[in-house]
């Protein structure tokens, strides 16, 4: 039996095919672009120091945050994060939080990249979306691969702290933080300032946490190197 020349599509088939593809191209455009951006370092003539608040960047190969001490001689995180200060719910008392912002839809509804909604994607690709910013609370974290351990001067961790508390709203006088359950048991929610959109996005945030605080920072996500 001759073998059948491939069925071509009609042109409306082959429009909703793109049209179905832009947003996600659009999202891997924005990924390379903050790789391409990560070469382009900034605070270059930083230097590591011997002594200072240890703090770790971690990443799971999309999305970064920046693990800190609970409790350090510059900031106490249970003054921020309520949920800092309660044992997790295996019972262990948290030492560090890993802090990421983010944007709410996406963390709040979509476990895995699989689950992501096609609205959604075209929603972030063309008009963004509200920022989140989701709180792990880990114990005793190691480091390793995608946990990379990095120190801080004193008054670089200072700056680092009032970059992320600048991304938080303001609370009215005796109010608390408003948080949202988190996919993973040690994870909570708090709402955030800020708009997510492909030219800032989560590895741009903490790139930028990262900058600020004087650390050596790539321009589209955070420096890997310890």
């Amino acid at each position: 039996m001759a073998a059948q020349a491939p069925r071509r599509l009609k042109p409306w088939q082959r429009w909703g095919l793109g049209f179905v593809a832009a947003p996600f191209a659009l999202v891997a455009l924005a990924l390379l672009a903050g790789w391409i951006g990560s070469a382009i370092p900034r605070n270059a003539d930083w230097t590591e120091p011997d002594d200072g608040i240890e703090i770790m960047v971690a990443t799971n190969g999309i999305h970064t945050e920046l693990i800190l001490p609970i409790v350090s001689p510059v900031k106490d995180w249970r003054e921020t994060f309520p949920t800092a200060a309660q044992p997790r719910r295996d019972g262990q008392v948290p030492t560090h939080v890993a802090i990421g912002w983010g944007e709410k839809e996406v963390f709040l509804e979509t476990p895995t990249w699989s689950d992501l909604k096609l609205a959604t994607a075209l929603r972030i690709a063309t008009t963004g979306g509200e920022g989140l910013m989701r709180v792990g609370h880990y114990v005793r974290p190691a480091p390793d691969e995608n946990h990379r351990p990095l120190r801080l001067r004193p008054a670089e961790y200072r700056r680092l702290v009032a970059r992320v508390e600048r991304t938080l709203p303001p609370l009215p006088p005796g109010a608390t933080r408003r948080t949202y359950a988190g996919f993973m048991p040690e994870d909570a929610n708090y709402d955030a300032a800020g708009k997510y959109t492909l030219a800032n996005t989560c590895n741009q945030w903490t790139a930028d946490t990262l900058a600020e605080a004087g650390s050596r920072s790539g321009c589209g996500r955070p420096s890997q190197a310890a």
